[in-house]
């Protein structure tokens, strides 16, 4: 699967996350983008995947049209997301082209 980290989301995370391509918008020159510029370039480009950390994206943005999936981490804190890099895999794993869904951190 082709992701694409936003802004926030540890870069970290992309070595758990074998199998996957996985670019930050920071690579790829993206970094200034508006989310909806940002969610139309990615699926241009053919991302299967947007990981965030923006918990308003589903407010801001209308995704019902969205190809690509969209998870949204409910933390930017590397430790705590570090402790649930499995969790994050299944859900990688499983996860449908065009939905969202959010990951709550203890």
């Amino acid at each position: 699967m082709k992701i694409l980290f936003d802004q926030g989301t540890p870069v970290p995370l992309r070595r758990f996350l074998p199998g996957h391509v996985v670019d930050t918008a920071y690579e790829r020159g993206w970094s200034e983008l508006a989310n909806g510029n940002l969610l139309t370039q990615a699926e241009q480009d053919g991302y299967e995947l947007l990981m965030t950390t923006d918990r308003n994206l589903r407010y801001e943005q209308n995704l019902a049209h969205r190809t690509m999936a969209i998870v949204v981490l409910m933390t930017t804190s590397w430790p705590r997301i570090r402790q649930q890099t499995d969790r994050i895999q299944a859900i990688v794993a499983a996860i449908q082209p065009g939905t969202y869904q959010e990951i709550f951190f203890e």
